[in-house]
């Protein structure tokens, strides 16, 4: 009786070894879970609702006649896609003869989609640590769209250190500080009116301190048009480049309802700081969303991201076609 237990439990404990042993193998083969997709709050068809509305009522229109493909030119121009550029794309979509506006419609989503395609959208993440300069004028959510990259990065497990280098205005540094306390992320400031590029470089000899493999720099929402604001810029890029330092990254901040102006204001920084991305902001329902495809027309910058809100995961990645898709489909 004794011997008869004792197999019993001997054959019980290799059936649950085996059972363990089987378990550990099929979680190895199949890998790590995916990391769980990052929703774009509320998606971005509502964002892009008044543009695509306007649009709609031009594919609403019966003939494809000459009165359809100037209405279609007006309402693009309308939506910030620009002149040319609104001229070039009915043009392309008239030429491929579509039977009808359904088809018409497929045909331009086509267009655009191509005429933002093949372009690095990658945020480059180059050195130790790798450096993102951030600039824009005031108003545009330039330091609110450092946070928003900056929880990003964090959530995928960088360690990142914020520099405010915006040391003209005091409420600025303090808006950086207050983000850098929510992210949990360190901010390196001086006293009002300091050097921002001294600021700058004490950013990047503290991230070399902490291990940090991340800096971003906001710096002053400075006009355009003000030359010696502009050397400034190129001032602090030059001192980051110092001792090995890489700048991976300058993207330039735009505000969505600014229309054909952020083309200009791109323009400019351009010339400044040679900018690597652009981030649109605001395109959160007041805003017209062809800016988009008009800065990347006219300038060949790729747009990196956009802010479809106030919330921190409400600065997604762009993606040409789901965009063109909530621009355009019904």
């Amino acid at each position: 009786m004794e011997l008869t237990q004792f197999l019993i439990v001997i054959v019980v404990v290799a059936v649950l070894v085996a059972g363990a042993v089987a378990v550990r193998a099929r979680s190895r083969s199949a890998g790590p879970p995916p990391p769980a997709a990052r929703p774009v709050a509320g998606g971005l068809r509502p964002k892009l609702a008044k543009t695509r509305s306007a649009l709609a009522g031009v594919f609403r229109r019966g003939a494809l006649d000459e009165a359809f493909w100037a209405e279609l030119e007006e309402a693009l121009i309308a939506a910030d896609v620009g002149v040319d550029t609104a001229g070039g794309l009915v043009e392309e979509v008239r030429r491929s003869s579509p039977g009808d506006a359904d088809e018409a419609r497929s045909r331009l989503e086509e267009a655009i989609v191509e005429l933002l395609a093949d372009r690095d959208r990658a945020f480059r993440l180059e050195g130790n640590p790798a450096v993102v300069l951030v600039v824009g004028v005031n108003g545009t959510g330039k330091t609110t769209t450092i946070a928003k990259i900056a929880k990003r990065l964090v959530d995928e497990g960088h360690g990142v250190v914020l520099a405010a280098a915006d040391t003209f205005r005091a409420a600025a540094v303090e808006q950086l500080r207050t983000w850098g306390e929510r992210i949990g992320v360190p901010v390196v400031a001086g006293a009002s009116g300091a050097d921002p590029a001294a600021v700058a470089y004490d950013g990047l000899a503290r991230s070399r301190d902490v291990g940090a493999d991340v800096l971003m720099v906001d710096t002053a929402g400075r006009l355009q048009s003000k030359s010696n604001l502009m050397d400034e810029l190129a001032k602090i890029k030059r001192v980051l480049e110092k001792d090995g330092g890489v700048v991976g990254e300058v993207l330039l901040v735009l505000d969505g309802t600014t229309g054909q102006n952020g083309i200009a204001q791109a323009e400019a920084f351009r010339a400044a700081v040679d900018v690597t991305g652009l981030v649109i902001t605001k395109l959160d329902g007041t805003a017209r969303g062809g800016v988009a495809v008009a800065v990347e027309r006219s300038l060949g910058i790729p747009v990196k991201f956009i802010g479809v809100g106030e919330a921190m995961d409400d600065l997604v990645p762009f993606e040409p076609q789901p965009f063109v898709e909530a621009l355009l489909e019904p």
